[in-house]
């Protein structure tokens, strides 16, 4: 594993390169792109484990740190989708660059798998497979979702919880919105997210894209049944998986910070033939 800097001077990316174990190498690469926030600190130990197990099957594997996340350098208000799309983008490239690799699969996971499907549409050379994990497709609803974890969390921190968070809650829409689970939210970020819709993309990539999604997930159905009859070419593969990892509450009692069934379902949909 080498951590190490890249992409260009005025817009640095953090990364950590696994390379294939030695006399495993099979000539693919896996770039892996972190969620948002505290989903991203949450699942970092998830991402770190699966990236360790395909570099010992045999993958070339790079995670990194968006622009103004983890430790790439700027501040979180800097963060938004457009460059963290372009983030992506070069991440790709200096996976190619590093390994060499002839064959090529993204994973992302929530607002990380949103990303890399946008990103995939302009990626040189092509992606031959995406896998997305509970991509967020209805902003809105991922919004208030992270308001009310917000104020959950400080309840829970909190000896004698204020009631006039619930309060704010309820009656302000704008309330604990420039701020989620101690990372700022900056307007150009809430507008984007906000933006977000299951609707079919005016461009999808033509390869193999596999959606891996709660039961209940009826975004992302109604994306995966849009984007097909829009783009007949695509092959769009949808796969309901519930999981127990808790994507913004701390792990608790007998809550798996690394859910074994996740790891190798994962695994086994990035194995996949593109």
């Amino acid at each position: 594993m080498t951590p190490f800097f890249f992409g260009p001077a005025q817009r640095r990316l953090f990364g950590m390169y696994h390379p294939p174990a030695a006399g495993r190498a099979n000539g693919t690469a896996v770039l892996l792109c972190y969620p948002f926030g505290q989903e991203a600190i949450r699942s970092h130990r998830f991402f770190r484990l699966m990236a360790e197990r395909l570099s010992r099957q045999g993958a070339a594997v790079l995670r990194f740190d968006y622009h103004g996340t983890g430790d790439a350098p700027g501040d979180d208000e800097e963060g938004e989708l457009a460059g963290w799309t372009g983030d992506v983008r070069e991440a790709h490239r200096e996976l190619l660059r590093a390994s060499g690799a002839m064959r090529i699969t993204w994973f992302g996971a929530r607002l990380g798998a949103t990303l890399a499907l946008a990103a995939a549409a302009q990626a040189t050379p092509p992606v031959q497979r995406l896998v997305l994990w509970d991509p967020v497709f209805d902003g809105p609803a991922y919004l208030e979702a992270l308001r009310h974890a917000h104020v959950h969390e400080l309840e829970t921190g909190f000896c004698i919880p204020d009631a006039g968070w619930r309060r704010a809650l309820a009656r302000d829409a704008t309330a604990f919105t420039d701020e989620c689970l101690g990372f700022a939210i900056s307007p150009r970020l809430r507008e984007q997210v906000s933006a977000l819709r299951p609707a079919a993309p005016e461009h999808l990539p033509t390869h193999r894209i596999t959606l891996i999604a709660g039961p209940g997930d009826d975004a992302a159905r109604q994306w995966a049944q849009a984007s097909t009859s829009r783009h007949a070419a695509a092959q769009i593969a949808l796969r309901s998986f519930a999981h127990p990892l808790e994507w913004t509450s701390n792990a608790g009692t007998n809550n798996e910070l690394v859910p074994a069934e996740a790891l190798q379902t994962m695994i086994g949909e990035i194995h996949g033939q593109p």
